[in-house]
Order: structure tokens, then sequence, then C-alpha cells
């Protein structure tokens, strides 16, 4: 999964937010560099991605990506999950539409701004300036967040081929999501409680 799940899995912590927010870029053991509730976001980002890996309707979805994006039918998929989430976010969070819940995280990351790594550091304004997390809840959203992808990560990945190809199969996909995401929201739920 990608931002918006993470930090939707967090609840309403701020640092347990922002934590899973930066776990991809916080490795080893440097995460006891930090705060106890990042550190715990952090850890429970790395609990969150070998939930997510080992599911059999993720691996499925990567399954059926794999064709049309090889080897990056993972980040593509992790793509399309934050979509199906932003797309349809009051069906998980009665609480606050996804503007809201946004803007939250967004002041989350501010507050916490020191604790960001310096390559987070360097896209995060520009990240609540674009407001990132609403924008999953678009095609033209989520192509833009690809395109992003494609020039500072790698070429391979082909926005408009990702897009095109969500367009044909969305319902597949979101079918698999909402199996998928009551069982991740479930996972962490028990997690916290052990």
């Amino acid at each position: 999964m990608n931002y918006l799940a993470h930090i939707y899995l967090s609840g309403s912590d701020r640092q347990l937010q922002v934590g899973n927010f930066i776990g991809d870029f916080v490795k080893g053991r440097k995460h006891e560099n930090y705060p106890k509730g990042i550190q715990r976001g952090i850890l429970l980002h790395r609990e969150i991605d070998r939930f997510t890996d080992c599911h059999p309707l993720f691996i499925e979805t990567i399954e059926l990506l794999r064709p049309a994006f090889g080897r990056y039918s993972g980040i593509i998929a992790d793509m399309y999950f934050d979509y199906l989430l932003a797309s349809d976010f009051k069906r998980y969070n009665h609480s606050a539409p996804l503007c809201l819940f946004a803007a939250n995280f967004y002041l989350s990351a501010i507050i916490n701004y020191r604790w960001l790594p310096e390559r987070v550091q360097g896209f995060i304004f520009h990240f609540i300036w674009t407001n990132r997390l609403k924008q999953y809840a678009t095609y033209e959203g989520l192509e833009y967040s690809l395109k992003i992808m494609s020039h500072y990560k790698t070429k391979a990945i082909n926005p408009e081929l990702s897009i095109s190809f969500l367009k044909e199969n969305e319902e597949t996909l979101r079918s698999r999501f909402n199996i998928f995401m009551p069982e991740a929201i479930e996972f962490v739920r028990s997690s916290a409680s052990e």
C-alpha cells in the first residue's frame, strides 16, 4: 500500500501517522533514533507491508498486473490501492471526508517536520501544496503521482498505461480491495492490542 493507506491505518495518533508515512525511508534499526510514537509508526509500516505482500488478494492483484507492468507490478498495485481507498473514502472513514483527513495529516507532518528524513523534507511541502492525498481519488490525480514516480524513480513506470489498465480492470480491482481492506484494518487493530 502507498501513502494514503498507511496513514489511514495509523488512526488519529499524529506521530504514529508520521512514522507510518516515513517507513520506507527509515531502514534497519535507524527507527530507534526517533521518538517512541514515530518508532511505533515505522514498525507498523513494516508490519503492514509484510501483511500486504503475503495477502492472497494482493498477490492475485500483482499477478493480474504482471503481464503489463512486470517487476513494477507491486508499485502499481500499491498506487491502485490508494486510488481505491481515496475514491471510496467514506466507506472506510465515517468521521471525516478525505479533504479533512488529508489536511489533518498535513498538519501532523508539519508539526513533526524535524523528524522527517531529509528526502521526505525535500518533497513534503510540494506533497502538501498539491494535496496529494486527496488527488489519489481521481484518475488525473493518480496519473500525476505516477508521473512524479516515473520522473524520480524509474522511467519504466508508464502513467498512461497504468491509468488505462485501471479503467479497464477497476471493477475486479475494487472487488478485491473491498475484501482486502477490512482484513488490513482488522490486522492493524489486532496488532495494536497485542
